[in-house]
């Protein structure tokens, strides 16, 4: 694995990967999928019908699902710490761009407001969006390369992503984000 430099991480405004068109997305939930046990975050484009599935580890699932349900937990998580790092020191998140899938794994940018913008994990990156109010992005391109219809004529949103984890594998759009 190569290793990034601080640069690569850490970008001023201007210099964006997002130089191609966005959608905003919204976080539709975080389900298991089976029989592997593997957690998925399910994002849906906010003005349209595609869904972006990401498959993520236990940790940051547990993380969006709290932050949805918007229950804190006895004692900070690691994404409540940051949110809470970041007030103290007078940054605020503006967005969350997905901004890239390669070789089956999902980047993302923490994009603040002084400018400064952060490579991180998409999952990471939704756990911290859902605790500060951010608005989470994707890529045109992301969406086009591993999005999918789920049809609308099922009778509810969770026995329509039931059947469409019944179609596919983790290896057909990524490793977690």
């Amino acid at each position: 694995m190569q290793k990034r430099t601080s640069n690569e991480l850490c970008r001023v405004a201007g210099q964006s990967n997002m130089e191609q068109p966005v959608l905003q997305m919204e976080v539709v939930g975080v389900r298991v999928e089976m029989p592997t046990n593997q957690p998925i975050v399910l994002l849906k484009e906010a003005h349209g019908e595609r869904f972006l599935p990401i498959w993520i580890g236990m940790t940051e699932a547990t993380a969006i699902a709290l932050a949805q349900a918007e229950e804190p937990p006895p004692r900070p998580l690691t994404h409540d710490l940051f949110r809470d790092v970041l007030s103290a020191l007078g940054v605020g998140l503006r967005a969350v761009n997905i901004v890239a899938l390669r070789d089956g794994i999902f980047f993302a940018d923490l994009v603040f407001s002084n400018g400064v913008e952060v490579s991180a994990r998409p999952s990471d990156s939704i756990a911290l969006a859902l605790r500060t109010g951010a608005r989470i992005f994707a890529s045109e391109e992301v969406v086009q390369e591993a999005g999918v219809i789920i049809p609308d004529d099922q009778e509810d949103e969770v026995e329509k992503f039931r059947e469409f984890l019944d179609t596919i594998s983790p290896e057909d759009f990524g490793r977690a984000g």
